[in-house]
């Protein structure tokens, strides 16, 4: 069923006030997770919205945070998000990244407290309103694991970086350090069918093709799927978001990062740190070198990649091109959901009283 997304991100915007969000976090959080729909990022938009209301429901979100720097230099800090939503905490601990590049070059912000915060991409992309450099990671609960294990030790720990360019859009990569994300499994199991060979194993470790693989005991597999197609490079970097997420600033890392409302669980179990981390930066280009000579050379750079030569029917893409051209389609023609995800939200709209027109 097609939804206009201006619609669906008033709705999103609903729900959170009804259960006790400020009016500006309401609009900011439904603006971030809008953005994934639009994107094409289906597995992170409003499909989510009912896992954010089971946090609250737990107790495990907040929905009136006190954000506030516990340490900084001037370069640098930790936030602590008091548990609220991240949808809210990210972007703003992102602008304090912004406020400290626009002073000393660069700013870097690790967050502690947090929860789940969208599409790692809304956050690095807010850096290209001030023409710099952005980036955004964060680490997510134990679904992953390392190559040759059989224990879920790492979350899907996404990558972000946006890039400005002069006459191109931006280059924006933003992408999870495992074979898929674990959205993409939740769609699959909506639709009952299989995963691909690559994406899971069964709790023995063994390749599977089974959907629900992870809540039968299984896990996701880190990016390349297997150590012959470079799994141990995926763990390596899903290491990396964790450590900068979670060890540098304070909060959960590894097998203790506690679960979004997601594979079947949501007890938070033992803690090493408080919730969920993030890291943000964002980068001045000038502190570098010119920024309008950076970004003439980002043309060139964008434009000769397009250039080159493709295998037949196919066309080589831009990090931020399929994103980009599937916003513009639905902001026209209206955001498509799933059956189960149009039920979700009926069950929502009829718990806070608010109106929803499938």
């Amino acid at each position: 069923m097609v939804f206009k997304y201006e619609y669906l991100q008033n709705f999103i915007k609903e729900v959170f006030l009804s259960i006790g969000c400020p009016e500006a976090d309401a609009g900011l959080a439904s603006k971030v997770l809008i953005s994934a729909d639009l994107r094409g990022v289906d597995s992170h938009g409003i499909a989510r919205l009912s896992g954010y209301v089971r946090l609250y429901d737990n107790g495990r979100l907040n929905p009136k945070p006190e954000i506030k720097i516990i340490h900084e230099t001037p370069s640098t800090a930790v936030v602590d998000g008091d548990k609220g939503l991240g949808l809210v905490v990210a972007p703003k601990a992102m602008q304090i990244a912004l406020d400290k590049a626009d002073k000393v070059g660069s700013g870097w912000i690790s967050v502690q407290n947090s929860n789940h915060f969208g599409i790692a991409g809304y956050h690095a992309m807010l850096a290209l309103q001030k023409d710099m450099i952005g980036w955004a990671m964060t680490n997510a609960a134990p679904l992953v694991t390392p190559t040759f294990s059989k224990e879920k030790l790492l979350g899907t720990n996404p990558i972000a970086v946006a890039v400005p360019a002069r006459e191109n859009p931006p280059f924006v990569a933003d992408f999870a350090s495992t074979a898929v994300a674990y959205g993409k499994m939740e769609i699959l199991q909506r639709k009952a069918q299989p995963a691909p060979i690559g994406w899971v194993q069964d709790k023995d470790g063994n390749p599977t093709d089974d959907s629900n693989a992870v809540k039968n005991g299984g896990a996701l597999l880190p990016l390349g799927g297997d150590r012959e197609h470079g799994s141990h490079k995926g763990y390596g970097l899903g290491a990396i978001v964790d450590i900068f997420s979670g060890v540098l600033s304070g909060a959960n890392f590894g097998p203790w990062v506690p679960p979004f409302a997601t594979a079947g669980f949501m007890s938070a179990g033992e803690q090493v740190g408080k919730g969920t981390g993030h890291f943000l930066g964002a980068m001045r280009i000038d502190g570098f070198r010119p920024a309008e000579d950076f970004k003439t050379d980002m043309d060139k750079w964008i434009n000769r990649f397009r250039s080159a030569p493709a295998i037949e029917g196919k066309q080589v893409l831009i990090p931020g091109d399929p994103e980009r051209a599937l916003e513009i389609e639905r902001k026209a023609a209206g955001i498509n959901l799933l059956d189960p995800v149009v039920k979700d939200m009926q069950g929502l709209a009829e718990r806070f009283g608010i109106q929803f027109e499938a």
